[in-house]
């Protein structure tokens, strides 16, 4: 199984060791060539700063081939600025949800959920937490790393929950889609890559 990791900012390499604990062969992609020699069974979208982010994605001529991969289904896993360009809407600070702003051309609406970011404000602006997580087999207690992170504001009745934390939403999957508001790769706790690992089996099982 071959997973790019999208390497431009963030603890990319973390997430690249996670997955290659489970088994999976991953590739850091730093630029075109990177992402479009490759057929790839998975991406992952780490944190960073979701608007340089995209600019980058934008600048290295990235944005398109990853928008119209994931158009076609590539299973996909995004972490904290990962969801927000992930996400269709962005709910700026003190903004009703009726007024959502739509993505930005270079970001990928993939994901039917309106996210607000560095939503704990400063007090809680970094923490960790111990909380339940869903996967296929049954809720599981796993540590939740936050920084500055973005919580997600509403769902669309396809999306399932798959995490809370003080009430809020912080982890979902749509399909090939999972995100997550925290940085599952910041801990020594596999659940979430090996959660995104069998998506990415079942994915491909039903698209045979």
């Amino acid at each position: 199984m071959k997973i790019a990791v999208l390497a431009l900012q963030g603890a990319f390499a973390e997430h690249a060791r996670a997955l290659e604990l489970l088994g999976a062969e991953a590739y850091e992609i730093r630029q075109l060539k990177d992402f479009t020699t490759q057929k790839w069974d998975g991406l992952v979208i780490p944190g960073g700063e979701s608007t340089v982010m995209g600019k980058l994605l934008d600048d290295l001529g990235l944005s398109e081939p990853i928008a119209d991969a994931l158009r076609d289904g590539l299973p996909v896993l995004g972490t904290c600025a990962g969801l927000i360009l992930l996400s269709k809407s962005i709910l700026r600070h003190n903004q009703a949800l009726a007024d959502t702003v739509s993505q930005k051309e270079y970001y990928f609406p993939v994901l039917d959920a309106t996210v607000q970011r560095n939503a704990y404000g400063r007090q809680l602006g970094s923490f960790q937490v111990v909380e339940k997580f869903r996967t296929t087999k049954g809720e599981v207690p796993i540590p939740m790393v936050f920084i500055r992170g973005p919580i997600i504001a509403e769902v669309g009745a396809s999306v399932e929950i798959l995490a809370r934390v003080y009430d809020r939403v912080v982890a979902v999957r749509q399909g090939a889609v999972m995100a997550t508001a925290f940085h599952p790769e910041l801990t020594d706790n596999l659940t979430v890559h090996q959660e995104f690992i069998a998506n990415i089996k079942q994915h491909h099982q039903v698209n045979k």
